[in-house]
Formats: structure tokens, C-alpha cells, sequence
């Protein structure tokens, strides 16, 4: 003891530098989750999952990005953010995004890396100091309830696919605990860097997000989900016709969501940060569009083996360079965003205050979208050595693959989709006289 000196409490385990090592750690663990969940999204099949996993991802990377400026404060000026010694943690979430299928994929979110990383929280919430460190305690202990409902979400989600699918059930189960035993062998996701570890196995086919987007069998699955899209002749309606079409406009943005989360995945690593949180709020916020039709037509009435969902946007750009991804993300909500304000009118007229509010709080995140595109678009020309305020080629570009796709729709597809869309149109007429 130091003679001459006050004796102090033990009043946290680990000093500043201690903690941003930690919490950097954490931050990738954030990182490569939100990145994978992106990546996944084309593939899900289940219409649940497809439209919660957006809002998990996002609430990840509201997390990720608290625990990365709370390791530069604890690190100023410093602001690297190196993987070293956490390389063997990240290279097992790369390697776990080859799922074999996308079951397998939750169920490694939902019993592998979600309880670890929750544990993780809760370990370093036992041990940190509310006071030395309020700002990591705050958002922390936010992250361990997000994550907890996540977790019950993604399992109450598998039990369904699981019940009608035991074999899928069991095949999942096997790729789980082989995870489970390689994250065991580094030493799971905890406060102690992870131990180097085995050799991954070999990845037959290094993990790509899907190119053909995957469809819940529950709907009517075609590609062109409304007849205006390939028939000028057929009205894009007033009145009850336009509740109808822009709430199963809203429902077919399901190629929004996957388009975004293709393009957070594949640009993660060229783009940085500040990209992939652009990216997951932008996926989210389509999410929550798509949501929207939903709802509005369930609560009208309809079922939903009668609902159109349609792939052809998400389709005409399969093969493509990536980049048309985000131009077809920022020319639609370019193209259609001044259309909101009079929509949101029309609806005011009809008394439709669910399609009213619906669409005023679309206008407000489109408006978002559109400064997302010009900026990521601009970021990307740039690092291709290209004019980054030119826009012209790529929006050219993107309404030319459009058409290929709309060129290519046969006879028995207009016939379908007209039958599809009178028989809404019908039913919708007999739901308002009640």
C-alpha cells in the first residue's frame, strides 16, 4: 500500500484501452451478422422472415455503429479499426454464411451467434461500470432485449418451417452443431480474444446473395404482379382501384428489401461503414413498405392465396454488374416519389386514413432513399475511376433492362395476371358494400 495514498474501490474490471479492444471485437461480430443477414435475404422463402429480418439487421447496426464510435472515443485520436487477433471469430462468421440453405442460416442466427453474442453483452454488462462507461452500459443493455426478441422471433419462424419440413429440420440441425463445435474451439464470442482454432472446412462455393429471388408458396407467385405493368390497356384505376393497386404496389416491394440486402452484401467491403449503415436502414425501411400493402390487404379482407407478388424487377438484373442493383433502387424511388403527395390526397378523399398515413410516411423515407443513391452511387462511380455526378448512363441502363424483361411476357402471363387482378378487383368491390 501506498503510504500517503486514499485506498480506492475496485469500481470496474477493465480500464478505457481493455474496453475498445473489447468492444471492437463486438463491433465486428456486429458487423459480419449484419452483412450476412443482408446477403440472406433474396434466398428466404418465408414471407415473415423476409420482411422481420430487415428490422433485425438494422437494429444490429444501430448497435454495431454504438460500439464503433464508442471505441474511437476510447481510442481518440485513433480511429483503426483492425481485425487482428479477432481474425479467427470473423473468419468463422464468413465461413457460417454458407449456409447450406436458408432454415440453416437462422437456426445458426437463433442457436449459435445471437445467444453468444447476447451472452457476450450480458457478460461485459456484469463486469463494466455505469458510471465509467454509461454510454457502452446504455446502448448494451438495449442490444440484450433486442437480440433476446430476435432470437424468439427467428425460432418461432423455424418451428413452422420445421413442422411441415422434418427433414429440412434435421439437416439444419447437423450444419448447426458443426458451428456450434468450431465456435467452441476459439472460444466462443466472449471478452477474451479468440483462440486461433482448427482450418475451417473448405467452402465448396464461396457464399453469393441469390439471383433468383425465393417466393412464399402461400401467395400467388408470378412475374408480373399487376396488368398495367405489361397491358396499357388496362387502367391503373381510381377510387377503390387505386386503394387496390397501391397497396399491392406496396406489398411487391418485396424486390426493394432483397435488392438492398444484395447490394449491402456485395458492397460491404468496398463501401465501408457508413455505407452498410445506410444499407440497413434502407433495407429496413422497404421492409416496412412492403408490410404496409400487406396489412392494408389483409385487413380489407383478402387472403392471402389471392395476393400477386411479382420477382421481374428484382429478375432484370440477374447477371448483371451490381451496381444497376442500386441504380434500379434509386430510379424507382426517383420515378416515383413525386406520385406519393398526390396519392396521399386521393386517399384523404376516399376516407382511406390507413392508405393516407401509409403514404405520407413512404414519401418521408423515399426522400432518405433518394440522397442514399445519389451518394452511393456517386461513391462507387468514383472508385471506378468514372464521372461520380453522371447518372445518365446508369439510369439508361436500368430502364433498358426493365424493358428486356417486360419484352419477354407471354400471352398466358397477361391472361393470369388480368384474372388475378379482376377477381381483387371483385372481391374488393363485395369488402366495400359490407
Amino acid at each position: 500500500m501506498v503510504v500517503g495514498a486514499l485506498a480506492g474501490n475496485v469500481r470496474g474490471t477493465y480500464m478505457r484501452y481493455d474496453t475498445a479492444v473489447i468492444l471492437k471485437r463486438l463491433f465486428l461480430v456486429e458487423r459480419m451478422l449484419v452483412v450476412s443477414q443482408a446477403g440472406w435475404l433474396p434466398g428466404i422463402a418465408d414471407f415473415n422472415m423476409k420482411t422481420a429480418l430487415p428490422k433485425m439487421l438494422w437494429e444490429d447496426a444501430l448497435t454495431a455503429d454504438a460500439l464503433r464510435e464508442r471505441v474511437f472515443e476510447l481510442r481518440f485520436p485513433n480511429r483503426m479499426l483492425e481485425i487482428g487477433d479477432d481474425a479467427p471469430l470473423v473468419n468463422l462468421l464468413r465461413f457460417a454464411q454458407a449456409a447450406p440453405s436458408a432454415p440453416a442460416f437462422l437456426m445458426a442466427l437463433a442457436k449459435v451467434f445471437k445467444p453468444a453474442l447476447r451472452k457476450a453483452f450480458n457478460s461485459y454488462l456484469e463486469l463494466a461500470d455505469d458510471l465509467g462507461d454509461g454510454p457502452t452500459y446504455r446502448f448494451m443493455r438495449l442490444a440484450t432485449e433486442e437480440l433476446r426478441g430476435q432470437i424468439e422471433q427467428i425460432e418461432a419462424s423455424l418451428a413452422r418451417v420445421f413442422e411441415t419440413d422434418p427433414e429440412e429440420g434435421r439437416r439444419s440441425a447437423d450444419w448447426v452443431r458443426r458451428l456450434q463445435q468450431l465456435l467452441a474451439e476459439i472460444g466462443g464470442i466472449g471478452l477474451d480474444p479468440p483462440r486461433a482454432g482448427s482450418d475451417l472446412p473448405a467452402v465448396e462455393r464461396p457464399f453469393t446473395p441469390a439471383e433468383t429471388p425465393a417466393r412464399d408458396a402461400q401467395f400467388h407467385n408470378l412475374r408480373f404482379y399487376w396488368p398495367d405493368i405489361i397491358d396499357p390497356t388496362f387502367p391503373y384505376g381510381e377510387g377503390l382501384r387505386l386503394q387496390l393497386r397501391s397497396a399491392v404496389s406496396h406489398f411487391n416491394e418485396v424486390w426493394a428489401v432483397e435488392n438492398a440486402g444484395f447490394i449491402l452484401h456485395t458492397y460491404a467491403d468496398d463501401l465501408g461503414w457508413e455505407f452498410i449503415r445506410d444499407a440497413a436502414r434502407w433495407v429496413y425501411d422497404e421492409s416496412r413498405h412492403v408490410r404496409m400493402g400487406y396489412e392494408r390487404l389483409k385487413t380489407w379482407g383478402f387472403e392471402d392465396r389471392e395476393l400477386p407478388l411479382g420477382t421481374y424487377i428484382y429478375d432484370s438484373c440477374r447477371g448483371q454488374d451490381p451496381l444497376y442493383r442500386i441504380g434500379m433502387l434509386f430510379y424507382f424511388e426517383s420515378k416515383n416519389i413525386g406520385k406519393k403527395m398526390e396519392r396521399k390526397k386521393s386517399f384523404e378523399l376516399l376516407e382511406d386514413r390507413m392508405s393516407q398515413h401509409d403514404m405520407d410516411f413512404d414519401w418521408a423515407d423515399e426522400s432518405i432513399h433518394t440522397s442514399y443513391g445519389k451518394t452511393w452511387l456517386s461513391a462507387l462511380l468514383k472508385l471506378r475511376g468514372e464521372n461520380p455526378e453522371d447518372y445518365t448512363a446508369i439510369k439508361t441502363e436500368c430502364e433498358r433492362l426493365v424493358a428486356a424483361v417486360l419484352e419477354t411476357a407471354e400471352e398466358r402471363e397477361r391472361v393470369e395476371v388480368r384474372r388475378v387482378a379482376e377477381h381483387m378487383i371483385e372481391r374488393a368491390q363485395q369488402l366495400a358494400r359490407r
